[in-house]
Parts: C-alpha cells; structure tokens; sequence
C-alpha cells in the first residue's frame, strides 16, 4: 500500500507554531510522527515522502539518518523546497520532483507543490501534493 504524507519537518522547532501543531517540543512531534508511522506502514509498504522531509543544517546528516531508518516501508522522496543535499542523499529508494505511480486502479501524479494541471488531468488521474492541506495528527496513514 502506498503512503503519502508530506511536510514531516522532522527537526523543525518552528513548525510546531507555523501550523499550530499540538506539541510541547520538537522531540514529542519527532517521536509522534515515527510512533505513528511504525503502527501503519508495513515494510513492504511505499512510504513516498511528498517533500520537507526534515529541517536542518547539513552537519545533522546523523539526525537525518536516525529519523529515517526508524520509518519502516520503502521510502521514496518527493524533493520539496525544504530538502537539502543532506536529505537527498539519504538512502531513498528513488528521488524525484514528481512521480506518476498507481495506488490499486487510481493513477496519481506525486509532486510537492499544488498543480494547475498534470498528466491525465482531464483522465481522472488525481494530483497528490502538500499544499495546501491540514494534517490528522493522531494517524499521518489516512
């Protein structure tokens, strides 16, 4: 089954108020999100990142590691404005800036920023992005 979430800003203090995120620290939402994708995502699941994996500078490449191994499933990244080298060159299956993958029937177009039009747009192909959306923090798998 595939997963998509997007916009983890795994790291990123300021995020818990840029959007209102019902956290005390950084670590809680760290711990959160990795508790809750352990319970859902299998290991031969796709986990496809859709951007803004983490937040960080470059020397946090060990805590970039550490956040992702703990993720089961096979991990795809969908480059977002916030994903750095250091993010980039962790060991994704593939890393794109958008994809076109199929979730039983339905045809989708994976991409971190919101499209006009896509690929099979007007074929009911559906466009899967980050923006702008609100997320359910008690399960990131719905």
């Amino acid at each position: 089954m595939p997963y998509r979430p997007g916009d983890l800003h795994f790291g990123h203090h300021r995020i818990i108020d840029f959007c209102k995120r019902p956290f005390a620290s950084t670590a809680e939402m760290n711990a959160t999100l990795i508790a809750n994708f352990q319970a859902c995502v299998r290991h031969d699941d796709d986990l496809w990142i859709l951007g803004d994996f983490a937040f960080g500078r470059a020397e946090d490449t060990a805590q970039f590691e550490g956040w992702f191994h703990s993720l089961p499933g096979r991990k795809h990244l969908i480059i977002g404005n916030h994903d750095d080298e250091a993010v980039i060159s962790l060991p994704w299956a593939n890393t794109e800036y958008m994809a076109e993958i199929k979730d039983g029937d339905q045809s989708l177009v994976l991409c971190h920023y919101p499209m006009v039009t896509w690929n099979g747009a007007r074929r009911s192909v559906i466009s899967a992005s980050t923006m702008p959306r609100r997320a359910s923090w008690s399960s990131p798998c719905i």
